[in-house]
């Protein structure tokens, strides 16, 4: 009887010890997908070119969902390009609505490339934001053919060794011109 009761009592304990690892697993990834989703509310906030109040986010198992209007395609594309190259996102479902199909005739290669700039100035802006350890607020981000631009005040050179290599890993990037300024 008491080996009966040992081993029910050990079930009871592993089977418990087993849903309590479950559960904090699913409290990380419901925490990893918060995260991305503040990631991709603030990129898409960030963008001059989009009205990120007409766009709505939704992650889940780091699969991003956007829902809402946009005025063309190419406000469709940078939407998604800009949350495609965030950390975490695995793919990006792009449902948005497009308002006004005429707009779309007469995408070249002047208007890709300036999206492709405006979306690279935006993730590397917001990189920037995202590090703890850079004063983002000091430094501007240009982007022309692929070539970011940075320049302002960073207080380290650690910092700025930081802010030049999150520019220089991002995706897109041809090269980094610095312009910043260790002010000590």
């Amino acid at each position: 009887m008491k080996r009966m009761t040992t081993i029910a009592l050990s079930t009871v304990l592993l089977t418990s010890s087993t849903l309590a690892l479950a559960g904090q697993q699913d409290w990380k990834d419901e925490s990893l997908d918060a995260w991305i989703d503040g990631k991709a509310e603030t990129t898409l906030l960030l963008n001059t070119n989009l009205n990120s109040f007409d766009i709505d986010t939704e992650v889940e198992d780091g699969v991003v969902t956007l829902t809402g209007d946009v005025n063309s395609g190419i406000e469709k594309a940078l939407a998604g390009e800009l949350v495609t190259g965030l950390e975490g996102v695995k793919s990006v479902d792009n449902d948005l609505n497009i308002l006004n199909e005429d707009a779309d005739a007469d995408i070249d290669d002047k208007a890709l490339s300036a999206l492709t700039d405006t979306k690279i100035t935006t993730v590397v802006k917001t990189r920037l934001l995202m590090a703890d350890d850079v004063s983002a607020m000091d430094i501007e981000v240009t982007t022309t053919d692929n070539v970011v631009l940075l320049a302002g005040n960073v207080d380290t050179e650690a910092e700025h060794d930081l802010a030049m290599n999150l520019a220089r890993n991002t995706d897109d990037v041809a090269s980094v011109i610095d312009k910043l300024e260790v002010i000590q």
